[in-house]
């Protein structure tokens, strides 16, 4: 299968090359030569390729960094969507195209409302979660009005090795790795009471492989462990992993304008479409992330 993947540069676009290859595919990332808001770039980067599937990974992932320059993540995010899509539709034959939005899109959803299905309203509360949600309307007109077999993959937090620290866990662990090397004795964090649902990236990427082999066009797929975890414990078991005795101090400077309280998704559509189901236990996660940050000089 010939593989195009925008973003694939990136966190979880060079955990996604790598698994294509590990399973015959033939891959292409593109990179800064093909940035997805340039329509001509992106165009002629697909036309080259002739891909089979597209996984478009490309866009502004931070939430936090999506209040500070909303018309920035609108465009790359919005934008950059649309011209991936037309790209596809112009080849002989539309390759799949699998979107990567985000559960952010459903916003603040009550406790009785969990677990979050597919059909659970979206609710954005930030302009990150806005500019999924209007990338996923220009995919659904894709699937409509040209016929492009494109679906959508709603992922919930994932983490692992290589992620930056401007992601909690990430920057959990570097700064725990950080304070080792320095003797500090307090871990400073944002706010710790959300709780989110966590997989491991080289699980997430198995299951965007296998969308594009088993997902329904037009479809919407949940990715997500079906569990939830408090950030505040996340923090305190990468402390008791790393053997470090450290306090842990609320950082107000990181508090976000708002923060979804919890989200736990439920994975039942993907898991019966394609048979996924996640691989890697959260604590060897947790330890593969400190392993990384102890790598890094």
């Amino acid at each position: 299968m010939r593989a195009l993947v925008t973003g694939g540069m990136g966190f979880v676009g060079s955990w996604l090359c790598a698994h294509l290859e590990a399973e015959g595919d033939h891959v292409t990332p593109t990179g800064e030569e093909a940035d997805v808001r340039d329509a001509a770039a992106i165009g002629a980067a697909v036309e080259e390729v002739q891909p089979d599937a597209i996984y478009h990974l490309a866009g502004q992932a931070h939430v936090g960094a999506s209040w500070n320059d909303p018309a920035a993540t609108y465009l790359v995010n919005v934008i950059g969507t649309v011209n991936v899509l037309d790209a596809a539709r112009r080849l002989p034959t539309p390759p799949k195209v699998v979107v990567v939005s985000s559960a952010e899109v459903y916003g603040r959803v009550a406790p009785e409302d969990l677990p979050i299905t597919e059909e659970t309203p979206t609710e954005p509360m930030s302009p990150y979660a806005a500019s999924k949600i209007a990338a996923e309307v220009a995919a659904r007109q894709a699937v409509l009005g040209f016929g492009v077999p494109a679906l959508i993959a709603r992922p919930f937090n994932h983490i692992g090795p290589r992620q930056s620290p401007t992601f909690v866990v990430s920057a959990l662990a570097k700064r725990i790795v950080d304070a080792e090397r320095s003797g500090a004795t307090q871990l400073q964090m944002g706010n710790a009471t959300p709780r989110r649902d966590l997989t491991d990236v080289r699980d997430v990427v198995r299951a965007y492989r296998l969308l594009v082999e088993k997902g329904t066009p037009g479809d919407i797929y949940n990715v997500a462990s079906g569990h939830d975890v408090v950030i505040g414990d996340l923090a305190r078991r990468l402390i008791e992993l790393s053997g470090v005795d450290l306090e842990l101090v609320t950082d107000t400077v990181e508090l976000r304008p708002v923060d979804v309280p919890v989200l736990r998704g439920d994975p039942g559509k993907l898991r019966h479409d394609t048979g996924w189901e996640p691989q890697i236990p959260l604590e060897e996660t947790l330890r593969d992330v400190l392993a990384y940050w102890r790598s890094q000089d």
